[in-house]
């Protein structure tokens, strides 16, 4: 049997070129030969103006916001030689994923610069495979909480010129104060500068737009230290009582097994302790807590701010009403009201096979509950029991916790 010829090959669409703060001189033969031979540019107002002349094709600038408007920009001149111009790497933080999501793989042709962070990195001798980089550019600051850790090397990619004071200001509020900041503007080119200081006492006029600002992170002696897995202090929550806490919370997120791009529900969201852990567990994790009290939900956002993942979506209302619409979980956790009727069947339903549940209580009734679906439905059922030494007297006991009953299950079926 003869074996069926390969796909034609189908050249790319449109150019990226990556371009840094050097401008055209700093480009190779390819980029000057695909920017010159360009039937349309697009890009933004700095970067369209570092061309020269010699580029004669139509300049079309972004518009704002960006992302929505790429399909139909790209439609508008469908047929036309493309050329993209972005900063540095495109496809790093870059305009080259929301090409790639718009026109498919293999209809971008990707001629990349030094990014900013490989730039930086040269300039303060850090390796980058060692430094932690935070983007700010459409996200907000508190999403850099998140990656505060004693003695790590953190790079930040600047929205604009008032990012650097936007940053120190959110280290001395956070108790980050000691951290060393530097601002490194015009990464690339003659005006490149670099400003050096302390969180604690920056005072520094907005400068450059065009920076990354380079962090050396120092915790004060009496801030709280957060680690980087599951089962943070009880006392890094704002709460009511309604807290999952934290060996119990350790052994939940143990169970949920979070991995990089899914989704949690977490129902009955109390303080949110459990969906801003989940989300802390890899930046792909994202979480939506669901939380019927209007003022836990709010205090589930404030929590969210404070630990870095501001990006935790709440949804104030009643499950399982306030279940419809949302997208597909990989996982679900019910941390209250397991009895209200329907609950349990609408999460079990909306969960897709291979997908988790796990639910906690202390109730008996709700306990019944879990042990009836652990009949039907097979997982693991546990009883956690934690005590707390405490003085009895002048001497020291042990004082029990509310014992948690948890049933833990992978949803069966044909993988999708």
């Amino acid at each position: 049997m003869t074996p069926a010829p390969p796909p034609a090959h189908r050249a790319p669409a449109v150019t990226v070129v990556g371009i840094g703060a050097d401008g055209w001189p700093g480009l190779s033969p390819a980029a000057h030969d695909a920017l010159r031979g360009a039937e349309v540019l697009i890009g933004g107002p700095r970067q369209l103006d570092l061309l020269p002349g010699t580029c004669t094709g139509l300049r079309v600038r972004w518009p704002s916001p960006l992302r929505p408007a790429v399909p139909a920009l790209l439609a508008e001149h469908a047929g036309r030689r493309i050329a993209v111009l972005a900063s540095g790497d495109p496809m790093y933080y870059g305009i080259g994923r929301a090409l790639t999501e718009t026109l498919g793989d293999g209809a971008l042709r990707v001629l990349p610069h030094p990014s900013s962070v490989s730039h930086a990195c040269a300039r303060l001798g850090w390796p980058v495979e060692d430094t932690e980089v935070v983007s700010l550019v459409g996200r907000p600051a508190a999403r850099l909480a998140a990656a505060l850790h004693d003695g790590r090397r953190v790079l930040v990619l600047s929205a604009g010129a008032d990012t650097p004071a936007e940053v120190a200001g959110l280290l001395r509020e956070r108790g980050w104060g000691l951290s060393r900041v530097r601002v490194l503007e015009q990464l690339g080119a003659d005006a490149e500068r670099l400003v050096d200081g302390v969180a604690g006492t920056w005072d520094e006029p907005p400068g450059d737009p065009l920076n990354v600002v380079a962090l050396d992170c120092r915790r004060a002696p009496d801030t709280p230290r957060l680690g980087a897995v599951p089962g943070l202090p009880d006392e890094a929550y704002e709460h009511d009582g309604q807290l999952t806490k934290r060996h119990v919370r350790a052994a939940t997120l143990a169970a949920l097994a979070p991995a990089p791009g899914e989704l949690l529900w977490d129902v009955g969201g109390g303080s949110g302790s459990v969906a801003a852990e989940w989300m802390r567990a890899h930046r792909d994790c994202r979480a939506v807590t669901v939380e019927r009290d209007p003022v836990r939900a709010a205090r589930i956002a404030r929590n969210a701010d404070a630990l870095g993942v501001p990006a935790l979506r709440v949804v104030t209302g009643a499950a399982p009403a306030a279940l419809a619409g949302l997208p597909r979980p990989d996982a679900v956790f019910i941390g209250g009201g397991l009895t209200a009727p329907g609950l349990l069947d609408a999460c079990w339903e909306a969960l897709p096979a291979g997908g988790r549940l796990v639910a906690n209580t202390v109730t008996l009734e709700s306990e019944a509950l879990l042990a009836e679906r652990y009949r039907a439905h097979g997982g693991e059922l546990v009883r956690l029991a934690v005590a707390h030494a405490v003085p009895v007297g002048g001497f020291t006991g042990w004082r029990q916790a509310m014992p948690v009953t948890q049933w833990s299950v992978t949803k069966s079926g044909e993988m999708s």
